[in-house]
């Protein structure tokens, strides 16, 4: 069982937890403009639903930042993780929708997008920040022992994972010609969304469970 650090340790890891959170607050709000103005510029929804994930994650990062600055009270602590849960997981599950409906179409309609070289570029550095961000906010949450923490950890890898699979389709549609490569990169976006709002109302509602039990 892991110790719990110190008064003083613990203050200094939500700093840093705090840090890590304000900023990916300011690179998901960059990359969500010019993610969306490249797919917008490339008719790309592949890049278009990927700057859309990132506002998704400005929100679950900004309601992280809310869960470590509240008071340590361990009813009301228990209580506000749920909500923070719940939260996130209704955003994943609103962008789960619009990006599946989105694909569907385009895939039905055969709708080709453009070469944005410039997306595919900004992709692979989108990766390296995430996997970076993603592996010191988990090493955070478990010192912390903080579940919304860990969680955004998670969608802080997501993000890297899904530039990394919405750069492939991209490629795929520059190099190959395969333009459905685009619209199947975003449903991989869609279920990865999918799969957060489940995993986190799932949390949320475990959370509420013990509360009562308590």
């Amino acid at each position: 069982m892991q110790s719990q650090p110190s008064t003083e340790r613990r203050a200094h890891y939500q700093r840093r937890a705090l840090a890590l959170e304000y900023g990916t607050i300011g690179w998901n709000v960059g990359e969500a403009v010019l993610t969306i103005a490249l797919g917008a510029i490339a008719s790309s929804l592949a890049l278009i639903g990927f700057g859309t994930v990132s506002v998704v994650e400005v929100f679950a990062s900004l309601v992280v930042v809310w869960h470590l600055r509240q008071s340590t009270d361990a009813d009301a602590a228990e209580n506000r993780t749920a909500r923070a849960h719940r939260l996130v997981a209704l955003a994943f599950a609103v962008l789960t929708a619009a990006v599946s409906v989105a694909a569907i179409r385009d895939l039905a309609t055969g709708r080709r997008p453009g070469e944005s070289p410039w997306g595919i570029a900004y992709l692979a550095l989108t990766a390296v920040v995430m996997f970076g961000l993603a592996t010191a906010k988990g090493r955070l949450a478990d010192r912390l022992d903080s579940s919304p923490l860990r969680s955004e950890a998670k969608m802080t890898f997501l993000d890297g994972a899904l530039s990394t699979a919405t750069m492939v389709g991209l490629l795929l549609n520059a190099l190959a010609g395969w333009w459905w490569a685009d619209p199947s990169a975003a449903l991989v976006v869609a279920l990865a969304a999918a799969n957060e709002a489940r995993e986190n109302w799932e949390e949320a509602a475990q959370l509420a469970s013990d509360a009562r039990a308590g």
